[in-house]
Order: structure tokens, then sequence, then C-alpha cells
């Protein structure tokens, strides 16, 4: 088992900044690929970044690409989030997940997620 709980969230205005970060406890961090997803009212849960186990690849959703930034520290057992340049369009409540190994943009393939926390951003 692997729990996670993200923090960071929070209101912010369009063109602002915010961390979100996601620690990890139970089993091996670093034997697991992270990604974060958001899902916002009345839409599909969707993927926006994933990393890969030792951090040494990062993928991105094409809506995200160039504004948001994931990153790890297996020593701390934490996965990050930096959103940079928001536009309410990001506003949803965003959740990470870890699956084994490798990395994908397809949500039901991890088995473990956080509870998720609340972005929004103001116009």
């Amino acid at each position: 088992q692997v729990q996670l709980v993200e923090s960071g969230g929070g209101l912010v205005q369009t063109g602002g900044s915010l961390r979100l970060s996601c620690a990890a406890s139970g089993r091996t961090f670093s034997n697991y690929a992270m990604g974060w997803f958001r899902e916002a009212p009345g839409k599909e849960r969707e993927f926006v970044a994933a990393i890969t186990w030792s951090g040494g690849s990062t993928y991105y959703a094409d809506s995200v690409k160039g504004r948001f930034t994931i990153s790890r520290d297996n020593a701390k057992n934490t996965v990050y989030l930096q959103m940079n340049s928001l536009k309410p369009e990001d506003t949803a409540v965003y959740s990470c997940a870890a699956r084994p190994v490798y990395y994908s943009d397809n949500y039901s393939s991890y088995p473990y997620w956080g509870q998720g926390t609340q972005v929004t951003v103001s116009s």
C-alpha cells in the first residue's frame, strides 16, 4: 500500500502560481511512477503530468506544457507540481497518483490515489 497526501492548493488570480506537494508513505516511493490528474465540475478526470520513478523523464498534457513542472524528491518521498501562469480553466481538484515503475497518462492504471486538493483560479 502507498498512502498519498496532497497539499498546496488554494485560490489564486489569473497569471499566478501555486506549488502542489504530494507526500507518500508506505512502500518504497522510488519504485513508483507518479502522476498528477485533475477533475473539474462536470468534466472527466484528466491527465496533467507524470514523472518516472527516477525523475529522469517527465510528461505533460498539452494544455499545461510550458506552464507546469512536475518534479520529485525521493529522499523526501514527495512529488511536486509547480503551476505557473494559471488560467481559470485550470480550476479543478488536483490529485496525485502512484503506479509501479512505468508512467501512464491513463488514470485507471494508477492503483493509489490521494484525496485531492482544490485549485481555484479567479479571472
